[in-house]
């Protein structure tokens, strides 16, 4: 734990909180922030500042709770869809150093866009750059 982190904060629950799961590895609770009604976030109970940092338990009970809690989620504000996202680094709009994913539920007409909005700059790749960097990503990725 990480007693400046506002959500080891909350997993000890010295920071009040409207926690909808607990498991072994993760907590669950609605955003204080929200960006829409039932925005959740799903956090390890572990202090990790970034996903490349966690060991392969947490990170895969974090994606796996992502994935079971997104429904419930949906359902319990009857929204049309779900933007399920981690925001990884500073520079990516992570403002909480604590690993965490977003369960953003969606309505028609809300005015919000998808993920390829982020970024309101796209590079002009040609093909040959394309290739270099699927090269580059290759020779650094770890077996899977």
């Amino acid at each position: 734990m990480n007693d400046d982190c506002p959500f080891c904060g909350i997993i000890t629950g010295d920071i009040p909180a409207r926690i909808v799961h607990e498991g072994d590895d993760v907590v669950a609770f609605l955003d204080a922030n929200p960006l829409a009604r039932g925005h959740t976030l799903v956090v390890p109970r572990a202090h990790h500042e970034r996903v490349a940092a966690m060991p392969d338990d947490d990170r895969d009970a974090v994606f796996a709770a992502l994935g079971r809690l997104g429904p419930s989620v949906q359902a319990a504000v009857d929204a049309d869809g779900l933007n399920v996202g981690m925001n990884d680094g500073s520079a990516a709009g992570q403002e909480v150093p604590h690993v965490h994913g977003h369960l953003v539920p969606r309505f028609e007409g809300d005015g919000g866009g998808a993920v390829h909005s982020i970024v309101r700059s796209r590079p002009d790749l040609s093909e040959e750059e394309l290739d270099a960097v699927a090269d580059a990503v290759r020779d650094r990725a770890p077996d899977a």
